[in-house]
């Protein structure tokens, strides 16, 4: 199933793209960047699961930034949409199989560290995968990867610092921290984001773990970026809804995409 979508993206491109971005909630913009782009609706590739989210395109964009070729999944798919988790990395693997060997992973996060604020970006150092499946559970598939990948660095340390870097150059804010990754569709509770602080936590959300678990398994090196839409609950009295995280990722999609601009060309593969 790979690797007849990546047959049928690679029969209809010339672009051999090397390094990928993953768009989370609301992020969708940074794909416009792309010069010459090529999109492709994951309803017209073969295997690719739809995504049903609110504020995921749901479509593959190939282009170039300068002479970079590089390759955009705008919205992805969660095991809360009631996809396996095999359909929620199908993407990341199809990529991994074209020749992906960097992914920059971004999505929209519930802020639980009192150092954030709505609007914040923040680099991802780890995960703490709480959402009850491993897309690697099972018969592996020793063509990908090992039985037992190490996870020692999901989140590459010298992408991390050439992010700080180039962050510090555009003049722009960059956190950094842990992100729980749990199953959803409901927003946390109280109670739950006081737990998820006590092991180690700083922002939640309800995807980008399994992507990057594929990830690592393929050897292919990745970063996380989280935007920090909301506080999550308990942080302040307000209530949380889909709208604010929406508004809020419009709200930083230039700031993100200026930073991935500039980031990508650097990133080694």
């Amino acid at each position: 199933m790979i690797s007849e979508a990546a047959a049928w993206i690679a029969a209809r491109t010339k672009l051999r793209p090397r390094v990928a971005v993953v768009l989370g909630s609301g992020l969708g913009g940074f794909a416009d960047e792309l010069m010459g782009r090529e999109e492709f609706p994951y309803a017209s590739i073969p295997n690719w699961p739809a995504s049903t989210a609110v504020g995921h395109a749901g479509k593959l964009v190939l282009g170039l930034l300068g002479t970079l070729e590089a390759a955009v999944m705008s919205g992805r798919v969660h095991l809360y949409e009631g996809y396996t988790p095999a359909q929620v990395v199908f993407g990341v693997r199809v990529l991994g199989t074209l020749g992906v060997r960097a992914v920059v992973f971004t999505n929209a996060a519930g802020g639980i560290n009192l150092a954030f604020e709505r609007g914040a970006l923040a680099l991802i150092s780890d995960h703490i995968n709480l959402q009850g499946a491993n897309p690697l559970a099972g018969a592996n598939a020793d063509a990908l990867g090992p039985r037992f990948p190490d996870m020692t660095e999901a989140y590459s340390a010298a992408y991390r610092a050439t992010a700080k870097q180039v962050a510090r150059e555009l003049g722009i804010r960059l956190g950094e921290g842990v992100y729980a990754a749990v199953l959803g569709p409901s927003y946390e509770t109280p109670a739950e984001i006081r737990y998820l602080r006590a092991i180690g936590a700083d922002m939640v959300g309800m995807s980008t773990a399994p992507e990057v678990i594929a990830a690592n398994h393929m050897g292919v090196r990745c970063l996380g970026i989280s935007c920090v839409t909301n506080m999550a609950a308990g942080i302040l009295p307000s209530k949380i809804n889909h709208e604010e995280v929406l508004e809020t990722g419009a709200a930083v999609r230039g700031t993100l995409a200026k930073l991935l601009k500039a980031l990508l060309p650097r990133l080694e593969v």
